[in-house]
């Protein structure tokens, strides 16, 4: 994972690097148990969701977005991603790319065709380390 120029500028501390850095590894665990309040909880109250034509606005609404997604369209389905790049944009605020994707039901890996990067805007909470803004949109041109 690099980090840019300005990141250093900020001086994040190794503990802020490692939580912002392991959000999409916290990601994966909620989506392995299909749980849609955890994978809100990765959220602020008032945090945003932006998949290919899909627009989520709310902790509740996200979670409430993801309960019916396990249950349809990602039941049995597994997902991937790791840090690209961090970027502090102040002590509070990190920009955070990275690259994954879901691996479709009954498949082992994933397929290219379902790659994605994603950019994930965290911000420091009473709670920790959360998602106010996540999009993603394919990794290869189409």
């Amino acid at each position: 994972m690099s980090q840019s120029p300005s990141a250093t500028r900020s001086r994040p501390s190794p503990a802020d690097q490692k939580a912002v850095a392991g959000l999409p590894a916290r990601l994966v665990e909620v989506w392995a148990a299909h749980d849609a309040d955890g994978f809100g909880e990765l959220f602020t109250e008032d945090g945003t969701l932006v998949l290919p034509g899909v627009y989520v606005a709310g902790r509740d609404e996200i979670a409430a977005f993801m309960r019916n997604a396990f249950e349809g369209p990602y039941k049995g389905t597994r997902v991937t991603g790791a840090p690209v790049n961090v970027r502090f944009l102040g002590p509070d605020v990190a920009l955070l790319i990275t690259e994954g994707g879901v691996i479709a039901a009954g498949r082992t890996e994933l397929a290219d065709a379902d790659a994605i990067r994603a950019s994930w805007l965290t911000v420091r909470t009473d709670g920790g380390w959360r998602l106010a803004a996540y999009q993603n949109s394919p990794r290869d041109a189409r």
